[in-house]
């Protein structure tokens, strides 16, 4: 297949079962919590100098200690050196641009703990093995997010998926791979004039085959949740994802088929949502 649009190779030594063993994760308090309970001067000074930048001053009344405490947490392992401007800002999540180790451009993931939203991660969480007994607990559900897609994108890359490469998690606050920077950041689908749209296709199939033989179903893919930069197709906003065991995902792979169909029709391909889901479910095929 074309490399046009940067296609990945799986990593080696993925065996035909990969998928179906699912790592256990842990959303029980981690150090961030208790460095927020024990609110020591060195992160009291930390949290007071991050609530006065700029970026932070309208999230004062979103972020509690204990988010706080997880950045510092990331900053102390040398995941984050320092931040810079917001790139989005969402009911559920902020996402900033930071240095990370080794000057390299990296995006931090805050979840709001009081999410909005949080009803809406539930009907993802439920049903994925690697969540069982998640309650209505806010704080459990939102730190099994972040949890989630956090291993969302690492199996995802495993799989050989171009999505942003998952670096760290800690609590709610998610650094992964800055695609793009915010003065030249990477462009939607749905925001641009697609050159070769059936290579595009066969890159965007492909890899959702990929997914699903790895276990995964996207969820919410679309032209909103697929982004070009420098000439890579990136599946976006792993989140939602659920496995292939969930009792909705045969509804989660009839919609990303739908969607996908429908855009790359508009762009004057033709393709059949039925044909697509067969080429995706066929896990035994050649890539």
């Amino acid at each position: 297949m074309t490399e046009e649009y940067g296609l990945l190779n799986p990593e080696e030594g993925e065996g035909e079962d990969f998928g179906d063993e699912w790592e256990e994760i842990d959303v029980s308090d981690t150090e961030a919590d208790r460095i927020a309970r024990k609110r020591d001067r060195k992160f009291a000074e930390f949290r007071d100098r991050l609530k006065d930048a700029d970026q932070f001053k309208v999230e004062q009344s979103v972020f509690d200690d204990a988010t706080f405490a997880a950045i510092y947490k990331l900053v102390q392992d040398g995941y984050i050196d320092a931040f810079g401007g917001p790139i989005s800002t969402g009911k559920e999540a902020n996402v900033y641009e930071a240095l990370g180790a080794e000057d390299r451009d990296v995006a931090v993931k805050i979840y709001r703990i009081n999410a909005s939203n949080f009803q809406h991660m539930r009907e993802y969480l439920e049903g994925d093995p690697r969540f069982e007994g998640i309650g209505s607990d806010k704080k459990q559900v939102v730190l099994a997010w972040t949890k989630k897609e956090f291993a969302n994108l690492r199996r995802a890359r495993k799989a050989g998926v171009r999505v942003p490469e998952p670096i760290a998690v800690e609590r709610n606050v998610l650094v992964m791979e800055l695609v793009g920077l915010v003065e030249d950041r990477a462009r939607r689908l749905a925001e641009v004039s697609v050159e070769n749209p059936e290579t595009a296709f066969e890159v965007v199939r492909e890899y959702m085959r990929r997914l699903y033989s790895a276990g995964l179903v996207h969820g919410d893919l679309s032209e909103y949740n697929l982004i070009i930069h420098d000439g890579e197709l990136v599946v976006i906003d792993m989140g939602q994802a659920a496995t292939v065991h969930h009792p909705n995902a045969d509804d989660f792979l009839d919609r990303d088929c739908r969607n996908v169909a429908s855009f790359f029709t508009r762009q004057g391909v033709d393709v059949d949502p039925d044909d697509l889901r067969e080429f995706v479910t066929a896990v035994d095929a050649e890539p």
